[in-house]
């Protein structure tokens, strides 16, 4: 928690980076995404299966 504190107080502009899938770039390029929004999509999915 030291680290993290110092981190904040010393670095200019220092803020912590977000911890969020979604703001990952490295989980972009590979196509990953947060679980709330894989739900929603399978969701979409099926839906318009049973539309169909």
């Amino acid at each position: 928690m030291a680290f993290l504190l110092v981190k904040v107080l010393f670095k200019r502009n220092g803020e912590f980076s977000s911890q969020h899938i979604h703001d990952s770039q490295a989980m972009k390029d590979r196509g990953i995404h947060c679980v709330l929004d894989q739900d929603r999509e399978m969701r979409n999915q099926k839906r318009l299966k049973l539309k169909s």
